[in-house]
């Protein structure tokens, strides 16, 4: 399924970036962290945001106390560091927070994607972002790559695996891009719904895709 809205060649243009790059996005509990493992058994390099995320806000991190003064102390626990409990509570309750939340992480967050990218190398990289589309960043991929499932298995992951009441995990659910959205966005999709041994397989079919892609002459 190709992107709605922008192309991967019109992508790849306006980001200038050397290595070729997959954005790999999916709702939350989709399983693209399976996914992503997959790629890098195959040699791929990965970057994941959301690890990213976490070393922007360690203690002592100026995007830390920026987040302290606007959200207040409360979000901090007793030894300094980020009450990530806490600071999620606020913002799926309020937008608007989110919002505030988002302007003090999100560049910062594409800031070091871009540094680690560029260390990276590989054949092509994969760029794990949870929220692709709603930050904006799927612009700096040369493909998307959704991971899929229904969202029925998204709460029943939810609730099993991080012990989330029925109404917290569509609260989660309903705070992202929703599937549909997602989709409509997506050069390709891995249906991880069913066994690991067929995402493997799915996934092994696009790393010999993405060789291909990315080894055309630019232009």
């Amino acid at each position: 399924m190709m992107a709605a809205q922008t192309s991967g060649p019109e992508r790849a243009a306006a980001t200038g970036h050397r290595t070729w790059r997959v954005g790999l996005t999916g709702g939350i509990a989709s399983g693209k962290t399976a996914v992503a493992d997959i790629f890098a058994s195959l040699g791929i390099p990965v970057i994941d945001t959301d690890l990213i995320a976490r070393e922007i806000v360690r203690p002592g991190a100026p995007a830390l106390q920026e987040i302290a003064d606007v959200f207040g102390s409360e979000v901090l626990l007793a030894d300094g560091s980020l009450d990530r409990q806490q600071l999620r509570d606020i913002v799926f309750a309020d937008p608007a927070r989110r919002k505030q939340l988002e302007a003090i992480t999100h560049p910062r967050i594409g800031t070091a994607m871009e540094a680690q990218c560029a260390a990276a190398g590989g054949p092509y990289q994969v760029v794990v972002v949870p929220l692709l589309i709603e930050s904006g960043l799927d612009r700096r991929t040369d493909r998307v790559l959704v991971v899929d499932c229904p969202e029925e298995l998204q709460r029943r992951r939810l609730m099993t695996r991080d012990g989330e009441s029925e109404t917290r995990a569509r609260q989660l659910l309903a705070a992202q891009a929703s599937r549909a959205e997602r989709l409509a966005r997506a050069d390709d999709v891995v249906d991880n719904s069913g066994s690991l041994a067929a995402t493997r397989q799915r996934v092994t079919e696009l790393d010999a895709r993405y060789r291909e892609l990315a080894s055309r002459p630019a232009g």
